[in-house]
């Protein structure tokens, strides 16, 4: 299976569920974005990565384990998101030393903290992406949200209860998330599709 390459769109904020962040991956050959819940430390961690400016006056526990394996010449060649396990994705990291190669697992945010540290490529495979990506290409509406927008709308502005929306709704409400960007809401629809495929 090829490994297709991610760059970070973003972080944003969760509206829903409290000290929670939506970590962005953006393909970089393409228009699917990859959006992962993680916590508010790793959501740290990872804005201070981007923010080459910013240096904490001591080391975050990520600068560590970069300062850690620097010493003993210890590389981190990829990250890989590999997994997919109800809605909790899974990633490894890649590391050599002097030619040889070790592959570990990690949490997701842990291992994207540590690729923007060591400057290392992030890649997932096609079937995570097809799985979990959003697509911003606009798709065709349903006939019968064509038919009858009201109800459509009035099933949209409930979709914190997605488990009551059909999969018409759903889709409605995944493409009004993505066109306000809260990629975080469009995750947890995506989410709720997937378990109903």
């Amino acid at each position: 299976m090829s490994l297709i390459p991610l760059k970070i769109k973003g972080i944003s904020y969760s509206q829903t569920q409290n000290g929670a962040y939506a970590l962005i991956l953006n393909e970089i050959d393409g228009d699917r974005k990859l959006p992962i819940v993680i916590g508010a430390f790793e959501a740290q961690s990872i804005a201070i990565a981007l923010e080459k400016e910013i240096s904490p006056p001591r080391p975050l526990t990520h600068d560590l384990f970069k300062n850690f394996a620097q010493h003993f010449q210890i590389g981190l060649k990829k990250v890989i998101i590999h997994k997919l396990i109800d809605g909790v994705f899974y990633a490894n990291i890649v590391c050599e030393q002097e030619g040889s190669e070790a592959v570990f697992d990690a949490r997701t945010s842990d291992a994207i903290a540590l690729a923007l540290r060591f400057n290392a490529p992030i890649f997932t495979y096609e079937s995570i992406l097809s799985k979990a990506g959003i697509n911003l290409t606009v798709k065709e509406i349903p006939t019968d949200i064509k038919d009858n927008p009201s109800n459509t709308m009035s099933e949209v502005a409930h979709e914190n209860n997605l488990e009551h929306l059909d999969l018409n709704g759903l889709e409605a409400a995944l493409e009004k998330a993505i066109t306000a960007e809260d990629y975080e809401k469009a995750a947890r629809i995506r989410d709720e599709i997937s378990k109903r495929n």
